[in-house]
């Protein structure tokens, strides 16, 4: 009872009790919580400590950015609070509106990426896309099969898997990389090869409907790459496949401006918690490449079934 009284005395504050509702929804850095409620950033900061001193808010370093989100462990109590303070705070409907504004801007900024990048894709140079690391996630795939390559880009990749898969459909929300790898299945006959623009947490794609989802240096690029995972387990038939193919945890902070990452890489760890919350099982990590030159890009493969 003591524990649920401070809680509620923390949150009688409305604009700890803002902040507590945006980060059940999502995980945000203090500069894109400044943006959706109009407020200083040390005003902000402050109320952040207290919700964090009552372990009511979790946060963790990403490079130079810190990622702040509700705790794990809120308790019943605490939630139903929560969501009836929601019904009665006259703020929430706006600020929810403006959550949704700064996580579309988390993707616009990566597709922008993209879009400068088509045509020219296979000749750049992208931290962690190595034939080496590729070469683990194709030694695990039997065909036939159907497989959703989730940020697929100019879709390299999904041409390679088109050669003996029985479907593959190619996801990425950048309206120039789809229409310039649909062009290259046109040109290199493969019918069984589909592009479709959409956005990875909300594939175009039939719930149960694919045997293996494949995120390829492609879920650093989500805005929430939680709702990706829980996506492509919603798409994914029962026994179904997932492989990660990422950067590990790096310090790097270029590649968000010069590649439009939003994540600097995941750890194992961060990797196996994910797969585990979104309902995969039998879940395996390990680290298949390690690059010779500087910053040292390691690249890990992570892998579920649903």
């Amino acid at each position: 009872m003591a524990s649920i009284l401070k809680s509620l005395r923390v949150l009688s504050d409305p604009v700890r009790l803002r902040l507590m509702l945006l980060l059940v929804e999502e995980e945000l850095m203090v500069a894109e919580l400044q943006e959706i409620l109009g407020l200083a950033q040390s005003r902000i900061s402050t109320q952040l400590a207290q919700l964090k001193g009552e372990d009511l808010v979790s946060d963790r370093r990403v490079g130079k950015n810190i990622f702040y989100s509700a705790a794990e462990d809120l308790g019943p109590a605490t939630r139903a609070v929560l969501e009836a303070a929601r019904e009665e705070l006259k703020e929430a409907p706006e600020d929810k509106a403006h959550l949704a504004f700064t996580l579309r801007k988390r993707k616009d900024k990566a597709a922008e990426y993209f879009n400068r990048l088509a045509g020219k894709f296979g000749r750049a140079y992208v931290p962690g896309r190595s034939w080496q690391a590729l070469s683990h996630a194709l030694l695990r795939l039997l065909p036939p099969m159907v497989i959703a390559d989730l940020g697929a880009g100019e879709g390299t990749l999904s041409q390679l898997l088109a050669r003996t898969a029985k479907k593959v459909i190619a996801i990425d929300n950048s309206e120039k990389m789809v229409e310039f790898g649909a062009q290259l299945a046109k040109e290199h006959d493969f019918p069984n090869l589909e592009y479709r623009l959409g956005d990875i947490e909300e594939p175009p794609i039939e719930p149960g409907s694919v045997d293996l989802a494949l995120f390829s240096q492609a879920l650093h690029h989500a805005a929430t790459p939680q709702r990706a995972l829980q996506a492509a387990h919603r798409i994914l038939k029962p026994g179904g496949r997932v492989l990660i193919l990422d950067l590990l945890s790096h310090t790097h902070e270029q590649t968000r401006e010069l590649y439009g990452h939003v994540w600097l890489g995941f750890s194992e760890i961060e990797l196996q918690q994910m797969l585990k919350k979104a309902g995969f099982s039998s879940i395996e990590t390990s680290i298949v490449s390690r690059e010779s030159e500087a910053p040292f890009f390691q690249t890990v493969l992570a892998s579920g079934v649903k």
